[in-house]
């Protein structure tokens, strides 16, 4: 089997990972890569996002398979550009990509079909939402309704901010003309769920949790994610049995109904509240830093498991039982201004898997080139032995630009 990845983080080295393992695969293509991909696969340098690029590619070197990494490809429709093809993308449909794309036709089916969120209301005028707003408690979330690169989403803890976040996405259009939705705040435990889809075929992953915030004890801005394990002892396994079956499977077959079918990783961002797993967010594709703990948990062969999932065959996957703890490395500046190209030593040193999130090699040597740089990973029998082991990779890597959490997986333990 010939694969084609799109994309060139830390999201897509851990399916390049994977899928090399692979017993089914015949050659490894990435779209745009790094250079830890291009340890595992051969670089390709075509624009990811020109989908009559990637059809012509695609075609001249006989790809059977196509796995767009991040959510920019499925809003650009690069799985519609292979519809009735033999090229099989997996990844949903942009009309099937709106569950991440847009909050509000998220929102929409998870309440026709009783799926458990947050309340929310959608507004698209400044001075309803205000007035609406007035009249909620705080904290409250105020979510723009589209793409916003993680950054349309505040979490509000005074009218102030929640009045001032409905300004610059109504009045200032900070991210585009999408309407706003004002939701109720949740409180517990997040987790993610990810999941392998066909239609109404669903795969559960083991959990895992996402360390948003910058710095130690959860302080400090919202990242992309500074550090992840799995599994997440915290949440019994109850409660993932209930999340699977009334959250994850229900939203796979409400797509189905909408005439909408999901093919691809359904991921859902949940959070364990009082009365139960509830829906935070849904996204169409791999978590990014969960898939750097997640897929090197999989012992079944990565490519017989879409190759069965896409011949609706069900499939009994083997996840190893230990615990993997991902550290994330970032540039100082991270998450506003930072710098780049500064040197990487050491990277050879670690025991165990280091993810390319944002580097380049420029004369030989490691640069670092993005906000998040690398996801450290260490394992063990327990989340303490995995974290202890992280750490130890963490300090075999040199680089005079890069910081990093503390405390990943701490209150676990």
């Amino acid at each position: 089997m010939n694969v084609l990845i799109l994309g060139q983080g830390g999201r897509e080295h851990a399916l390049a990972y994977a899928i090399s393992k692979s017993k089914l695969l015949s050659k490894l293509y990435v779209a745009k890569g790094n250079p830890g991909i291009a340890e595992l696969a051969t670089i390709v340098n075509i624009n990811p996002l020109d989908n009559k690029a990637v059809k012509k590619f695609a075609e001249e070197h006989n790809i059977d398979l196509i796995i767009p990494g991040s959510e920019v490809y499925l809003e650009n429709g690069i799985t519609d550009q292979f519809i009735n093809s033999s090229i099989s993308v997996f990844g949903p449909t942009k009309k099937a990509a709106q569950i991440e794309t847009s909050k509000e036709f998220a929102k929409t089916i998870m309440k026709k079909y009783d799926i458990p969120t947050a309340d929310y209301e959608v507004f698209d005028n400044y001075n309803n939402a205000v007035e609406y707003l007035s009249k909620q408690s705080i904290p409250i979330v105020i979510k723009y309704d589209g793409l916003a690169a993680g950054k349309g989403v505040v979490v509000a803890t005074s009218i102030e901010v929640a009045t001032e976040a409905l300004r610059l996405m109504l009045k200032d259009r900070l991210y585009g003309n999408g309407n706003v939705i004002i939701e109720e705040f949740l409180e517990g435990e997040e987790y993610s769920l990810m999941t392998f889809v066909h239609n109404n075929l669903v795969i559960p992953m083991p959990i895992a949790q996402d360390h948003k915030r910058l710095l130690e004890n959860d302080l400090g801005p919202n990242t992309g994610g500074m550090g992840v394990y799995s599994p997440v002892p915290v949440i019994k396994q109850r409660s993932i049995d209930f999340a699977v079956s009334d959250i994850m499977k229900k939203t796979a077959q409400a797509l189905v109904k909408e005439n909408c079918n999901f093919t691809g990783f359904l991921y859902g961002g949940l959070i364990q509240t009082i009365e139960g797993p509830k829906v935070i967010e849904f996204n169409a594709r791999f978590g990014d830093p969960e898939a750097e703990v997640i897929l090197p948990k999989l012992e079944s062969d990565f490519l017989e498991i879409i190759e069965k999932l896409l011949s609706d065959k069900i499939i009994d996957i083997k996840w190893n039982e230990e615990y993997f703890l991902g550290v994330v490395m970032a540039s100082k500046g991270y998450p506003s201004k930072y710098d780049i190209k500064f040197k990487i030593k050491g990277i050879t040193e670690p025991d165990s898997v280091v993810f390319h999130m944002g580097t380049k090699l420029l004369n030989g040597e490691l640069l670092t080139n993005g906000g998040r740089v690398l996801l450290v990973t260490g394992r063990g029998k327990t989340i303490k032995e995995a974290k202890e082991n992280s750490y130890k990779n963490v300090q075999k890597i040199n680089c005079e630009n890069l910081i990093y959490r503390k405390d990943i997986g701490a209150k676990s333990l």
